[in-house]
């Protein structure tokens, strides 16, 4: 198990995101993804957040993360999708090129998935909180 401290908490907190590309056009290409995951990886890094496994294919990417409690995951991602586009657009004419870029200005759809993940699954969490001890 992989468990972190803090000043004051002990915490074991993953995620797993998903973003999509603007109206999932195929804009990537395998040194585009190998590129996006440096630059998630130094986003996550600033952020004092673990990125630990980085997928991707030609509309979309999969990331899973290890994070502590005082990041708040919107701003995270709001940084990643953010800079990432940005930089994808500075380096890779491909990519700025793209209709969707030229449409739109933005490489990300705004949505994203966001799924806490690891641990005991949720039957069996509700059940050790039901067998705690009650004050009488």
């Amino acid at each position: 198990m992989n468990i972190r401290t803090g000043r004051h908490c002990v915490f074991m907190l993953h995620a797993h995101l998903i973003f999509i590309t603007k109206y999932r056009g195929k804009v990537f290409h395998e040194s585009s993804l190998q590129r996006l995951a440096i630059i998630f990886k130094e986003i996550c890094e600033a952020f004092e957040v673990e990125l630990i496994e980085f997928k991707g294919e030609r509309d979309h990417v999969h990331l899973l993360i290890h994070y502590p409690p005082k990041v708040q995951l919107s701003k995270l991602i709001n940084s990643l999708k953010g800079v990432s586009s940005r930089k994808l657009k500075q380096e890779f004419d491909s990519i700025r090129a793209h209709w969707i870029c030229k449409k739109s200005g933005s490489l990300w759809s705004p949505s994203y998935f966001a799924g806490s993940v690891g641990g005991a699954p949720l039957s069996v969490l509700k059940h050790y909180i039901e067998q705690q001890d009650s004050p009488l």
